[in-house]
């Protein structure tokens, strides 16, 4: 039961890592599709998340997606329940993370445990949608501080690119 515990935890820790920083942050800073199906202010995130058989926006769900399933093919030897218990959580928390626009508020003891285990909550994801430069990290808020960092440094590695060839 404990290694089934841990191994959620870690596929949990290390997806939400690499697609915060290698699929997340770089897509906001050098490519447009994430920014166009997850934040484009023209979007009603119902008919978005649940409804659409849009290729854009799927697309990024995969690409998001696919540092845990990644994660997934590794640790499926350690402990099969273990990931299959860590994708039906991930899973969970994406849509939970989104109930916001349904009028959704965590309550205050949900909010407290959230706070304390370092998980996003729907208010801060949504703090996201309206202000792409804050609230990275899909599942845990730990990541925000050095998300900030990388996300300045790919933006003046940008910059620099973009005057290096003028």
């Amino acid at each position: 039961m404990l290694e089934t515990i841990a191994i959620a935890w870690l596929l949990l820790f290390f997806g939400d890592f690499f697609s915060t920083f290698i699929y997340h942050i770089p897509e906001h800073v050098f490519g447009s599709l994430h920014l166009k199906t997850h934040h484009s202010w023209k979007k009603d995130f119902r008919h978005y998340a649940i409804l659409t058989a849009n290729f854009q926006v799927l697309l990024d769900g995969i690409l998001g997606a696919l540092p845990y399933l990644l994660m997934a093919f590794i640790f499926w030897s350690f402990s099969p329940s273990g990931v299959i218990l860590g994708l039906i959580l991930g899973q969970f928390h994406v849509w939970w993370r989104h109930v916001i626009v349904l009028g959704w508020n965590t309550p205050k003891i949900v909010n407290i445990v959230c706070q304390i285990l370092f998980i996003t909550t729907p208010e801060r994801h949504w703090l996201h949608h309206q202000k792409t430069n804050m609230g990275f990290g899909d599942i845990f808020t730990f990541f925000e501080q050095p998300a900030q960092t990388w996300l300045r440094w790919l933006r003046l590695l940008r910059l620099r690119l973009r005057y290096s060839r003028t």
